[in-house]
């Protein structure tokens, strides 16, 4: 017995959502190649693309193309509020993931009415997307938060782990953006049983979690990203042991610096120091005048360092900077949390923690 010919009704569908499946694979990969300049991720869409693209036989394209109807699809007519606004990266490239998997699972099942093989081949393309996806959206989700972060601490391994671990969980209920780990003297075994740790409490704070100088143990305890000074790894080599997801900082202490950091790709700076420390000794001090030069010249975040604390924030925030890193400012106060509160107050509302997008 012969089966009744499929509707044209499920040409058109097949045909909108090849055509809306393809485009959002576009998107995300040219955000892959232009802003991330990740060549991995750009091929693995590119190559998702023109799977996709070459899934569907030439009879079942030819009645896409004759059965569709743009002008009369009542879906022009149908307008998202927020349809136009995108107000970050990371809900750009949300958007178009989830365009892109409604659009294979609508392929993958109207499929099933006219060709077995084709909604097999639209089902592991949505598999080998949803692993694509998880990339996508670290990446992006790390860098947005970066994007707001205002306020960065730097911590210490402390004399035992107990201690370590109710000095984290403090700073981190008090939510700083960032959190670094700083500690030149435990041994390599501590300092990365130190570092999953922080990261597991920060995470579970919303926090970001950075690693000082040892990119290996970045990777090894999952942090969000590592920290490298001017005498450390450059950024590229950094970047070839934490991947294209993590975050990379640089610290810089003249404008020469700071431009060469961005060339190389970090995805932010430490500026500084700023004033004299008694965390970190320094023979010289570029100061408040080098922070106003990184403010009108650099876009990536840049943090100033060095000496900072709620009495002289506003010399920092004078010069156009708007985010600092802490140390002593907030270990040496009576109340941690209270330090904490004094400073995002002083840094403004922006400072504030805020949900993604």
């Amino acid at each position: 017995m012969n089966q009744p010919s499929p509707s044209p009704t499920v040409y058109r569908v097949l045909d909108a959502n090849y055509n809306r499946c393809l485009e959002g694979i576009r998107v995300l990969e040219d955000h892959a190649r232009f802003e991330r300049e990740d060549v991995g991720l750009a091929t693995e869409l590119k190559d998702l693309r023109h799977s996709i693209a070459t899934a569907v036989p030439d009879p079942i394209m030819t009645r896409l193309h004759a059965m569709r109807d743009s002008a009369g699809d009542i879906g022009r007519q149908i307008e998202a509020a927020d349809e136009y606004a995108r107000p970050d990266t990371l809900s750009l490239v949300r958007a178009n993931a989830a365009r892109v998997k409604q659009a294979l699972r609508t392929l993958e099942e109207y499929a099933k009415t006219i060709s077995s093989p084709l909604a097999h081949a639209f089902e592991a393309a949505r598999y080998r997307f949803y692993s694509l996806e998880m990339r996508l959206d670290r990446h992006s989700a790390r860098r947005a938060q970066l994007a707001r972060a205002q306020l960065y601490v730097l911590i210490d391994g402390a004399d035992n782990k107990e201690l370590f671990e109710q000095r984290v969980a403090s700073l981190a209920s008090a939510q700083p953006d960032v959190i670094q780990l700083r500690d030149k003297r435990l041994d390599d075994r501590t300092l990365l049983e130190r570092a999953k740790r922080l990261v597991t409490i920060a995470r579970e704070n919303g926090v970001l979690s950075i690693i000082n100088d040892r990119p290996d143990l970045c990777v090894l305890a999952d942090a969000d990203g590592v920290h490298v000074g001017q005498e450390e790894l450059h950024v590229a080599d950094a970047r070839r042991i934490v991947g294209p997801d993590r975050l990379i900082g640089v610290s810089t202490h003249a404008i020469a610096q700071a431009r060469a950091a961005v060339i190389e790709g970090a995805d932010y700076l430490g500026a500084g120091p700023t004033f004299s420390s008694g965390t970190k000794s320094f023979a010289a001090f570029p100061g408040i005048a080098y922070l106003a030069e990184v403010a009108q010249e650099i876009a990536v975040p840049a943090f100033a360092i060095g000496g900072i604390d709620s009495s002289n924030v506003a010399s920092v925030l004078a010069t156009g900077i708007t985010r600092v890193a802490v140390s002593g400012g907030v270990w040496r106060a009576t109340n941690l949390v209270t330090a904490v509160e004094q400073l995002r107050v002083q840094l403004g509302p922006a400072a504030r923690p805020q949900s993604d997008a």
